[in-house]
């Protein structure tokens, strides 16, 4: 499978491309509504930084306690059910009045529900799909993610200015739902991936199986690490440029977007595996530019450039999923996804926190360094070319 024509024709993939839109959608507006509205009541980078990144560390709770639902649970149930609890807890959030503490409180229910979106979405992608179109298909979710988000943050500028930002989070929580709605109409009922009950002990025991695997940890390191500093670089938007953020935030969307398209469909797959590590690295390097308080234009070229680097994490993802056997897929990508998001939230308390100590253009110098540092520590472990999966899911790898 190599064409879009193909894979739009594959059933159900397009209602999952839809529900998948929809809540990135919602994240997007609603993310941008709640650091603008938590920044202009409190004049803090760090907590208009976890406004907006903050309940991704909240994915390490439910990586810990509910990922064995991911294979356990009928996908469009779980996907109906989470998008409606997402829409809901977001339209709460725009409440007048509502204080900082009681936003934050259900932003952190919110992202231990949302451990378990990743896993269910992208093990059913694995079920609708053949192994091979697997990268294709998870590029064109990237690809749609960039596309989306740079509309977003486009549009939720503009609703944050026209109807206030608590309008856009009312917005935002109508995005959700409409992305429900599309996984309710359009997915067939099929029955769970995994027998056997959810529960947090064999979450912990699935946890174990995926970390014991050399190979594994450090692809799940390479998917984390990097990403996470680099995202709290983009944490920092907001108090760096407060006037530019949506435009620095669409950017950095449009080189998402041309990376996955480039690798997704143009890169031949013999020669994926060494783009890894070149991605990683230009991921993090342009932002040192930041130091410097470059003018708008540097800036947005330096963004889009370093955002190509993303699409690491596809060819990341499409390594892990051949050293996972496939029972255990939904759980695997939802510990990357809960981990990717987790990491993610601790990148960007650690970017408030060094922008309440120095400028956030230095602050967002300092995590793209120790990026570039941690991307260099893991490329000896990242040159293993998986070959097999075995049946209790531990792998094998062969030296490229």
């Amino acid at each position: 499978m190599r064409s879009y024509r193909e894979l739009f024709r594959t059933p159900e993939f397009t209602p999952l491309f839809l529900a998948s839109a929809g809540q990135v959608a919602g994240q997007t507006v609603g993310g941008l509504a709640l650091g603008t509205l938590v920044y202009g009541t409190t004049g803090s980078p760090l907590l208009s930084s976890l406004a907006m990144f903050g309940p991704s560390l909240a994915q390490v709770i439910g990586a810990a306690t509910l990922l064995s639902a991911a294979d356990r649970l009928p996908p469009r149930a779980a996907l109906t059910g989470l998008g409606l609890l997402l829409g809901l807890g977001t339209a709460v959030q725009a409440v007048p009045g509502l204080p900082v503490g009681a936003s934050f409180a259900v932003l952190t229910a919110l992202g231990v529900l949302s451990s378990l979106g990743g896993g269910v979405r992208y093990g059913l992608l694995g079920e609708l799909l053949p192994r091979e179109g697997y990268l294709l298909g998870r590029s064109v979710f990237g690809m749609a993610s960039g596309v989306v988000q740079i509309c977003g943050f486009a549009a939720g500028g503009a609703l944050v200015a026209a109807l206030s930002p608590r309008g856009a989070l009312l917005v935002a929580g109508g995005l959700y739902a409409a992305g429900a709605a599309a996984a309710r109409r359009g997915l067939a009922r099929r029955p769970p991936r995994a027998d056997g009950r959810p529960s947090v002990a064999e979450t912990w025991r699935t946890n174990a199986v995926l970390w014991a695997a050399r190979p594994r940890r450090y692809v799940y390191l390479a998917l984390w690490l990097p990403n996470g500093l680099i995202v709290g670089c983009e944490s920092l938007y907001v108090p760096y440029a407060p006037g530019q953020a949506g435009l620095l935030f669409a950017c950095g969307a449009l080189g998402m977007l041309a990376g996955d398209t480039l690798v997704g469909r143009f890169v031949p797959r013999r020669r994926a595996d060494r783009l890894v590590v070149p991605l990683c690295l230009l991921l993090a390097g342009p932002y040192a530019v930041f130091a410097v308080r470059p003018p708008t234009a540097v800036a947005v070229a330096a963004v889009l450039l370093a955002t190509v680097g993303y699409a690491s994490g596809l060819l990341l993802q499409d390594r892990l999923m051949a050293l996972t056997p496939d029972d255990l897929s939904g759980h695997a990508l939802g510990l990357h996804a809960a981990g990717m998001l987790t990491f993610q939230g601790v990148g960007a308390a650690l970017a408030g926190a060094l922008a309440e100590w120095t400028a956030p253009g230095r602050a967002m110098a300092i995590l793209a360094v120790a990026s570039l540092a941690v991307t260099v520590v893991l490329a000896p472990g990242l040159r293993a070319e998986p070959v097999c999966r075995t049946p209790d899911g531990a792998g094998a790898a062969r030296d490229a």
